[in-house]
């Protein structure tokens, strides 16, 4: 299967994510392409698409929010897959705020969403990124888990082999 795979990340971690995942689809015989969400070619010529973005402040990139807005109808008619890298949590109830993670992922109705654990090094932030991380009381270290993101890859790949070869929708 043709698959592309569009990632976006401010200080690197959700692009190594994004490289791990490609490499299991690539592994399990699939042709990947990987590409920053700012430079992505359309999803047209693909036949899965899988998105992968940081998440700030409960959103997605803004480069990313750009690629699913330029690209929604083609997005709409591929198998489709997203992950998210670095959020802590959402709050309860229903968020109105249409550029949150959520509504994001309701208009492109993904086949699943996974959220991976970041990593946090104080030093690459901005100042206004480290007085947010230190007032929301976050931890510096790296806290991906790569067997997990390598299962889920794989969990992907497998799915995918099984829409090449006709046995599900």
């Amino acid at each position: 299967m043709n698959i592309l795979v569009v990632w976006a990340s401010r200080h690197g971690a959700t692009q190594e994510v994004a490289d791990t995942v490609a490499e299991e689809l690539t592994a399990a015989g699939h042709a990947v392409t990987i590409r920053p969400a700012t430079d992505a070619p359309s999803p047209h010529v693909y036949d899965a698409v899988i998105l992968g973005s940081a998440v700030y402040m409960a959103q997605w990139e803004d480069s990313m929010r750009r690629y699913i807005t330029s690209h929604h109808d083609a997005l709409l008619d591929r198998a489709l897959w997203a992950f998210s890298v670095g959020l802590s949590g959402m709050p309860g109830g229903g968020i109105q705020d249409p550029v949150r993670v959520g509504p994001v992922l309701l208009k492109i109705q993904p086949r699943e969403h996974k959220t991976f654990a970041g990593r946090l090094k104080p030093r690459e932030l901005s100042l206004r990124e480290r007085s947010i991380a230190r007032l929301g009381g976050a931890v510096e270290g790296d806290f991906r888990d790569w067997q997990e993101i390598r299962q889920w890859a794989k969990n992907v790949a497998s799915e995918c082999s099984r829409l090449k070869a006709g046995d599900e929708d």
